[in-house]
């Protein structure tokens, strides 16, 4: 993966989690265990070198902790099938989701209203992205099991 440097902003909004687990939807919060609902967020994504894309995709999300979590197989299908024709070069790079955009900025940038560089000043970058380990069903001793249940990895 990529590292956002340089960008400064104020405009921080939601925690985010990049799902690589294939056995594991997070119908659950992995941080407060309340269920998850589905709702679509423009996700704004990086891809090297210099290709910004805005990508209106469901995702799961914690309305307590303001936590999106995205597929990471389903994220990387929909950018293949997006650069398959145009620019073939980009697919398998690395990438970076940096945040979301504002649902109208991004109506924008779908009628090529808005460049990049804006887009860039105008998102809303992620509070913080936050990694979890699912928990595997099974019998366990009380205890045993609620210290990975909630393991967090940075």
């Amino acid at each position: 993966m990529i590292e956002l440097k340089g960008i400064e902003t104020e405009r921080r909004k939601h925690y985010f989690f990049l799902n690589p687990y294939e056995d594991a939807a997070f119908t659950r919060c992995p941080k407060c265990e309340n269920n998850t609902k589905i709702r679509k967020f423009p996700l704004v994504i990086h891809i090297d070198p210099q290709q910004l894309l805005l990508l209106n995709k469901k995702c799961r999300y914690c309305v307590k902790c303001d936590l999106i979590i995205a597929k990471k197989s389903e994220l990387e299908s929909l950018i293949v099938v997006i650069f398959e024709q145009s620019k073939p070069e980009i697919i398998g790079n690395d990438y970076l989701v940096m945040g979301v955009a504002e649902r109208r900025d991004w109506l924008d940038s779908k009628k090529g209203k808005m460049p990049q560089s804006e887009t860039i000043e105008r998102m809303l970058v992620f509070k913080d992205v936050l990694n979890f380990e699912p928990v595997h069903a099974g019998w366990y001793r009380e205890g045993e099991n609620e210290g990975s249940r909630r393991r967090r990895k940075r």
